[in-house]
């Protein structure tokens, strides 16, 4: 180890675009035992913010070096890098993220499998030609019931009609969803409006008219012959992408005029199982209901499709992971994949990161995957990094809404964690508030600017904890 009172030399920088922000670019010599707080205390004293005052306040900073968040000691860094005390070091120093604390928890019925939440700068609502006043949380259970709920945790709107698990929710408009499960169906849903929307709703519907105070099916999108575990809205072209157990990804329109109709499924009287009794007994129930086929079939995974995304800045691009261990790129138009990444593990989950040109992908290994999809596979060594922290499966991924370096990860093993891309480890660890030992498992989470960080799972709660104002 080095001298304790051994000093390097540094020169502070930021990349905040808040000039009172800014410090001198004069080099300083520092004590190499100092960490973040350490140094945190130095650039508050170079910004004169030691006082009490609002204005005076201290403001806590995280630093990296060469784009590396800083989580050790100076000198831990210079040993680790093989650098001696008389190196020259740029600091970046940034807003520190702050813990997630918690804020809400509300009760369900049954495990929650997935999540989506809506706010008033949501793409939902920016796309269409409504708007709401408070955000809401969608919700997807295993009892086979959609739900949506205000921030005060009350249920406003329950949506039945499908016979089987739900595995996959998601907003369409602030009076549309759409939901898929274990049934093997995608539902697209209409809700009424209410005192928290305003607005017309456009598409005409002649049986509009009497509409029922619950959410009502407006279309069985009927394609998947097997579980539908993943959803994705893309609002521009009013197209949806799900994820199937059939092997296969869906290309669905939000407006069913757009699709072909088809037949309801005729089961054989002759079959007695009582599950294939519910299922004909929903069919019956549901004859009255606008069907329609896939605009697409995507084939091409040898294994279940765990989860398929838009991608964020061309919607004619898709991405897909499997339990076959590839994540694919789709060409929308032509229906056809154009890549394809083989890893060694189940890829669980996928996220699109697209300022800094990553996707990340949850696997059963336990780990989180990072790979450039702008470069070819097998070109370079190294064409992707993980993230280790995780105990059990990661089934769900969320961006951060003000940090494009960062998100949240949902896991089987109880927690949703927040990284940071530049930073090795998670930067905080959120476990379920009262959880009972072994009903713990996290199944889906959702980063709302408005809201915080929304996560559900095992222990039938949406739990709420702080995402605003942490990352900025």
């Amino acid at each position: 180890m080095s001298d304790d009172k051994s000093q390097v030399k540094i020169k502070f920088f930021t990349k905040e675009e808040d000039e009172s922000l800014q410090v001198s670019d004069t080099p300083l010599f520092v004590p190499i035992s100092l960490k973040r707080y350490g140094l945190s205390e130095i650039v508050n004293h170079l910004l004169g913010k030691n006082g009490e005052s609002d204005e005076a306040k201290p403001i806590p900073f995280d630093f990296l070096i060469d784009g590396v968040l800083l989580r050790t000691s100076i000198d831990d860094y210079l040993i680790k890098n093989g650098l001696s005390s008389e190196a020259f070091l740029n600091l970046e120093y940034t807003r520190a993220v702050l813990p997630p604390s918690f804020l809400a928890s509300f009760n369900n019925d049954d495990w929650i499998s997935s999540i989506s939440s809506i706010n008033p700068y949501s793409a939902a609502v920016t796309t269409s030609n409504m708007s709401i006043t408070s955000p809401k949380i969608l919700s997807g259970s295993y009892d086979g019931i959609v739900r949506t709920y205000n921030m005060s945790g009350n249920v406003e709107r329950q949506f039945v009609g499908h016979s089987g698990s739900i595995r996959a929710v998601d907003w369409v408009s602030p009076t549309r969803v759409v939901s898929a499960g274990n049934d093997r169906q995608v539902r697209l849903w209409k809700t009424p409006n209410d005192d928290n929307i305003t607005g017309e709703d456009n598409e005409s519907d002649s049986e509009d008219e009497d509409e029922p105070k619950e959410g009502r099916t407006l279309a069985i999108l009927e394609g998947h012959k097997a579980p539908v575990v993943s959803l994705a809205v893309n609002q521009a072209t009013r197209r949806i992408l799900s994820a199937g157990y059939d092997n296969c990804v869906g290309v669905w329109s939000t407006t069913y005029k757009d699709m072909t109709p088809i037949e309801p499924f005729q089961y054989d009287s002759n079959v007695i199982s009582s599950s294939s009794k519910k299922r004909r007994k929903m069919a019956v129930k549901d004859s009255s209901i606008r069907r329609r086929s896939p605009l697409a079939i995507l084939e091409g995974h040898s294994q279940p499709v765990e989860q398929a995304i838009f991608d964020i800045r061309d919607d004619s691009v898709g991405y897909s992971v499997s339990q076959d261990h590839t994540i694919k790129t789709w060409d929308l138009v032509t229906s056809r994949c154009v890549d394809t990444r083989t890893t060694g593990y189940s890829l669980l989950c996928v996220l699109q990161l697209p300022q800094v040109n990553l996707l990340a992908s949850g696997s059963s290994a336990r780990h989180i995957n990072l790979h450039d999809p702008r470069i070819e596979a097998g070109k370079t060594e190294q064409t992707s990094s993980k993230l280790v922290g995780h105990t059990n499966f990661v089934v769900g991924l969320s961006a951060c809404p003000d940090n494009h370096n960062m998100f949240a990860s949902a896991s089987h093993d109880g927690t949703v964690k927040v990284w940071d891309i530049r930073a090795e480890n998670s930067l905080y660890t959120i476990t379920r508030e009262n959880a009972t030992k072994g009903q713990d498992k996290v199944f889906d989470v959702e980063w709302d600017a408005k809201i915080g960080i929304i996560s559900g799972g095992q222990d039938k709660k949406i739990q709420i904890n702080k995402g605003t104002d942490i990352a900025k």
